[in-house]
């Protein structure tokens, strides 16, 4: 059932997630607010907004997927927007924090875009910033302002659940040790062991090689938990490995989809049984291929604004 509606709450959607958009104001029982973007033909962008939001709560729903230099600068145009038209407060809801792999100066004379990013948001005037899973939680501390960090677990957990009958039969799997901190809470969320993918992976092309697994998956069912697939390497690299070590079939579980030119085709091609993703991301390099699937993250990101927007705990959305 949509929630009861509130005068002082306007959700606007962006170039990049106008479907999130229709989709998360239908579970708040609210219309999105009337805005348009316009790009000029030597690439000027403009936003304008089309209703009166002085004194109102706005959320700006834009996700930071392709072309995402120019969804990141319209999100910025558009916090400008509200905040010169009196909006009480501008929160930018941002699903899929593309930039939040640049975290660290791992290599000399480097940007750590992360950072700017987050100082740019706040040069304009950001009040908020509600995401959903970002590669690097530490990127909150790169604010000074609430970052609202939701994770996609709970929808993944409520996917498949009605699929372990017996939780002996399958085991959840981080790609790397870098998720393994994600993929525990995975395992006992669903009453199921964990394993781990040592894994490396080449910065130039991106391509990750496996090279052995810790813990046991032979003769097991298997889900494959990740933050996002971009070339979709490291997901059909992994379930190679698992499958060779024994494993009876191979699931995945990402939050971001990027499916960047190419991936489709790799896992559709693949022993993958299915990759289920979820609809932070709009745009698509190509058709998806049936192995994928999505799940829908509206309900989530709608409870998270109605908190928000009351002042009440976000913190309860996290638990699956």
């Amino acid at each position: 059932m949509p929630e009861k509606p509130s005068n002082g709450l306007r959700v606007f959607g962006g170039t990049s997630s106008q479907q999130l958009t229709q989709r998360v104001c239908r579970h708040l029982g609210i219309e999105p607010g009337r805005c348009e973007a316009r790009i000029y033909s030597e690439g000027n962008t403009l936003v304008r907004v089309l209703e009166n939001v002085r004194g109102k709560d706005v959320f700006i729903i834009q996700t930071l997927s392709w072309p995402v230099n120019d969804n990141f600068v319209e999100l910025l145009f558009w916090i400008d927007a509200f905040k010169r038209a009196s909006a009480a407060q501008v929160t930018a809801v941002v699903p899929f924090f593309s930039y939040a792999k640049g975290d660290k100066k791992d290599e000399p004379r480097v940007s750590i875009r992360a950072r700017a990013c987050a100082d740019c948001l706040e040069a304009v005037g950001v009040d908020r910033v509600l995401t959903m899973d970002l590669h690097a939680a530490q990127i909150q501390g790169f604010f000074h302002v609430p970052v609202d960090h939701l994770l996609a677990m709970p929808l993944f957990v409520e996917h498949f659940r009605p699929m372990i009958k017996d939780p002996q039969d399958w085991v959840v799997v981080a790609p790397d040790a870098g998720f393994a901190k994600h993929a525990r809470g995975y395992a006992q969320a669903l009453g199921t062991s964990l394993a781990i993918v040592d894994k490396s992976r080449s910065e130039v092309d991106e391509r990750a090689s496996a090279m052995d697994v810790i813990g046991e998956v032979k003769g097991k069912r298997v889900l494959i938990c990740d933050d996002v697939i971009f070339a979709g390497s490291t997901v059909v690299v992994a379930c190679d490995l698992l499958l060779k070590k024994g494993a009876v079939e191979v699931h995945s579980a990402v939050s971001h989809g990027v499916l960047s030119e190419g991936a489709a085709e790799m896992i559709g091609n693949s022993g993958l049984a299915d990759v289920v993703i979820t609809d932070t991301i709009e745009y698509r390099f190509a058709k998806l291929p049936d192995k994928v699937k999505v799940v829908s993250s509206a309900k989530l990101f709608a409870h998270a604004i109605r908190n928000i927007f009351e002042r009440t705990s976000v913190s309860q959305l996290f638990h699956s």
